[in-house]
């Protein structure tokens, strides 16, 4: 392993786990689609951390995307599991952060402390799957 790259991954996941932390924050304070938001973005940068990892820039901003790469990397089928939360996590990339991507509203009125927390518990399987394959 390139030891840049294993830099690289690690500096994306410990800037992934401070996301985390900064979403269960947000969580806390009922900033629910800030906190949404930063979930995405935790899983997002611990899945960059993985394609590092591999030796593989990443780009995108796609959860699911990114996890496609690392499984066609290794020549796997997709976790499917792990697929649905990244599709649960995708799903609010945009409409978290922008009054135009609903009908009516803005967005910390279309959120509540439900979808944070599927959001949470998405992003928590997401970071332990990378956690456990780059054996931080």
């Amino acid at each position: 392993m390139d030891i840049f790259m294993m830099n690289e991954a690690l500096r994306w996941f410990n800037e992934a786990l401070w996301d985390f932390e900064t979403a269960e924050i947000l969580h806390r304070e009922k900033r629910f689609n800030a906190a949404v938001f930063y979930f995405h973005q935790a899983a997002e940068k611990a899945c960059k951390a993985l394609l590092y990892y591999m030796n593989e820039a990443p780009w995108g901003h796609s959860i699911r995307e990114l996890l496609l790469r690392y499984f066609n990397r290794i020549g796997e089928n997709p976790n499917q599991e792990l697929m649905s939360y990244a599709r649960e996590l995708d799903r609010h990339y945009i409409p978290s952060r922008y009054p135009n991507a609903h009908p009516s509203g803005t967005p910390h009125e279309a959120y509540d402390e439900e979808v944070s927390k599927r959001a949470l518990n998405a992003a928590e399987r997401v970071l332990k799957f990378v956690e456990k394959t780059i054996g931080k």
